[in-house]
């Protein structure tokens, strides 16, 4: 068997490499239009950073898994084509800022439809709205070479134990149509995931069914995320500690404790894109009433993000103009280089509004990545450097100096740096706001800092 899979990025690139590893007997084909991303993942420095990941792309490459932008090849000699290209939010016309941009989609159906010779089985893992299989069959039956059947097979992989994930995934979801040749191709695909998953997490389904699990997936698991930052809010001014209330309602096996952590707010390529996605569909369906209760999810973690930013100001004697404030992660979760829609951009653009100098270290994101996502320049256009934003070698570094800190990504790392050296370098009083609770307050106190945490009595 033969797999092509459209895209090399952070679904199609862990995703290919893990089936590789667990079946030697498949040859495995990732292509890109972006022959640097390709050859990113050949020479070994990956554009994906994923713990694990690396181990298995070294183990596999060359053997049974290989990256190339020979997509005509890849897909002509492909039995099973996986498509893993992105689905943005539209940023124009109709739909904007709600519905997903499915133009890529669409480019992937055509070139598998011109290219394609003989029977396939065409596999939607990107994540797209319900009924997308309908375009999709409509253009790949226009071929005159090929036969096809279309299976939707979600991702449900989390960024930062996405191999683990894929080892060890507590189901795998796969829609096909519910005719002899649909479920002859839904046993196929399930005949690949069967090499290391048991039968019974492999789930079959209808398309429909399938390809709306995604989107209320996600937009389930970003509502529990909300729901605890909206009463994060409520502990801070009754005196409550929301760590303390997320236990307690977490024990209840009703609710269970996973997605109980209060945040700045949650990122990520997924959850918004997706519940924007769902809106979407909701009014074009008519349902206004359920549009406007998925809005309320993404109007609640903007809202924490702001008040988040917000509070720094506002215990910075209601100024931070020309104050340094260091923020230490700029990935939206630890564990991953992601950058999408993470808390850490739109705290630093607010903070930048008002005058700030943001000194930012990650340990995994880039110079250029930063300055991109924050739509800012390096330098001026008399080449003088960026007085508002500072990239920072270590976060000793970006502290030295600074009013503040503010921690955005929960990497281990920032728990264990020398807390004492890191206030002996701040200028006084010295303010750590801790947007993901992942540090000693009482510790800190006793050190002299001022301190803030999401959810938490004040000091």
């Amino acid at each position: 068997m033969k797999i092509c899979c459209i895209g090399a990025g952070y679904v199609g690139g862990p995703t290919m490499a893990v089936i590789a590893e667990k079946c030697p007997h498949i040859t495995v084909t990732v292509v890109d239009v972006d022959a640097s991303k390709i050859d990113a993942w050949n020479n070994g420095n990956l554009p994906v950073f994923e713990p694990g990941l690396a181990d298995v792309v070294e183990q596999q490459r060359g053997k049974n898994l290989f990256f190339s932008t020979d997509r005509k090849t890849a897909i002509a000699e492909a039995d099973i084509i996986v498509v893993a290209v992105g689905t943005p939010t539209k940023k124009y016309g109709v739909g904007a800022g709600r519905a997903a941009d499915l133009v890529y989609i669409e480019k992937c159906a055509r070139d598998i439809a011109k290219m394609a010779v003989g029977p396939k089985i065409v596999v939607e893992k990107s994540t797209i709205p319900v009924r997308t299989a309908d375009a999709l069959k409509q253009i790949l039956n226009e071929s005159d070479s090929a036969q096809f059947q279309v299976l939707s097979n979600p991702e449900f992989l989390a960024e930062g134990t996405a191999i683990e994930d894929l080892h060890n995934a507590d189901r795998v979801l796969i829609g096909g149509d519910q005719t002899p040749e649909g479920l002859e191709a839904i046993e196929t695909l399930t005949s690949v995931y069967a090499n290391w998953i048991p039968r019974e997490r492999i789930l079959a389904t209808n398309l429909w069914s399938s390809e709306l699990s995604k989107l209320t997936a996600n937009a389930f698991l970003a509502q529990r995320i909300s729901s605890i930052n909206a009463m994060s809010a409520l502990c801070e001014e009754t005196g409550a500690d929301v760590d303390e209330v997320a236990r307690a309602i977490g024990t209840d096996s009703r609710i269970g404790p996973k997605f109980l952590k209060a945040s700045v707010g949650f990122g990520g390529s997924c959850f918004q894109k997706d519940i924007l996605n769902l809106v979407y569909l909701c009014e074009h369906f008519g349902l206004k009433e359920v549009a406007d209760y998925w809005c309320k999810v993404v109007e609640m973690n903007d809202y924490q993000k702001k008040r988040f930013s917000g509070k720094i100001v506002h215990s910075l004697f209601n100024t931070v103009n020309g104050k340094k404030i260091a923020v230490l992660g700029f990935a939206f979760k630890k564990d991953t280089n992601d950058t999408r829609e993470s808390s850490s951009i739109y705290v630093c653009q607010d903070l930048i509004a008002e005058n700030a100098t943001v000194s930012i270290y990650d340990p995994q994101v880039t110079r250029e990545n930063i300055f991109l996502d924050l739509g800012e320049s390096e330098a001026d256009e008399n080449g003088n450097p960026n007085r508002n934003v500072e990239i920072a070698e270590d976060a000793y570094a970006a502290c030295e100096g600074a009013h503040a800190v503010a921690i955005l990504t929960e990497w281990d790392m920032f728990k264990d740096l020398d807390y004492q050296r890191v206030y002996d370098s701040m200028e006084k009083p010295a303010c750590i706001f801790d947007g993901r609770n992942i540090l000693d307050r009482a510790a800190l106190e006793k050190i002299g800092f001022k301190t803030y945490g999401i959810g938490k009595p004040s000091a």
